[in-house]
């Protein structure tokens, strides 16, 4: 199969609406706009939700219960990532090693893998396995 040889699956193409071509056409004269009104006119650009000026129904019914806070997106990373640190890991050192893009994302430790030597960790969020193996390194888990 070559690329000239391609073709559109029957029925997915549709001819253009041709108006304006005569009354022979089915669509001459009005172009199948109506008679007069603001969609027969050219240039009309009305949302979909506009009921002509009259208070739309998104606002005519009543609200009820709460809007939630939107959901905080964390960067994750598990112990194990952490194993190469010496000292104190805070995002500024996470971004200088290529686990964070920017280094203002929200991090959260969680407990994979183990830590052979003390950190002082600093971030967002800690599981409760990940500040238990911490801090039996000897090391401390500090929120941000």
């Amino acid at each position: 199969m070559r690329l000239h040889e391609l073709k559109p699956v029957p029925g997915s193409r549709h001819r253009q609406k041709r108006v304006g071509r005569g009354p022979g056409s089915g669509h001459g004269k009005t172009c199948c706009r109506g008679h007069k009104g603001q969609r027969a006119r050219s240039g009309a650009n009305i949302k979909p939700n506009f009921e002509g000026g009259q208070t739309p129904l998104y606002k005519r019914v009543p609200k009820r219960g709460f809007n939630p806070l939107p959901k905080q997106h964390y960067v994750v990373l598990n112990l194990s990532a952490l194993s190469g640190f010496e000292g104190e890991v805070n995002p500024q050192e996470l971004k200088k090693s290529g686990l964070l893009d920017t280094g203002n994302e929200r991090i959260k430790i969680l407990g994979e893998g183990n830590l052979e030597k003390p950190l002082r960790i600093k971030a967002n969020s800690f599981s409760v396995h990940a500040r238990e193996k911490i801090e039996k390194a000897g090391g401390k888990a500090e929120v941000i």
